[in-house]
């Protein structure tokens, strides 16, 4: 699906209620376009701990205009089914990562600036 939109839509249709009770669930999952304005956002959250960073932030259930309370790990479930298919994990997205000379070393220590200080005084 390519909106939030979408997918609050099709919230509503499968869970009840109407499209704004899931609209921030699924505006959270694509927030991340913001940064990476293409399908690879979704290395972000979309995976299984996506699905219950979801759930931590947004609470096991919400109450729909219905009254009907919809477990907020479904509502995460679809979103992530409905954009792959499938529920991939963390490991299924970073195993595909080229490790790059940049993320093994940095010039910056831990506590490098207090031994200076401390050799300056």
């Amino acid at each position: 699906m390519a909106h939030p939109l979408l997918h609050a839509a099709r919230s509503a249709q499968r869970f009840g209620g109407r499209e704004e009770d899931y609209q921030a669930i699924h505006d959270w999952f694509d927030a991340s376009k913001a940064h990476m304005p293409d399908l690879r956002h979704r290395v972000l959250r979309h995976h299984s701990e996506g699905i219950f960073m979801c759930e931590s932030i947004f609470g096991v259930a919400i109450t729909n205009s219905d009254g009907k309370r919809v477990p907020v790990r479904q509502i995460a479930e679809q979103h992530v089914m409905d954009d792959l298919g499938w529920i991939p994990s963390v490991k299924d997205w970073l195993q595909h990562v080229q490790i790059q000379p940049w993320m093994t070393r940095t010039p910056w220590k831990p506590g490098a600036e207090r031994a200076e200080s401390n050799a300056a005084e």
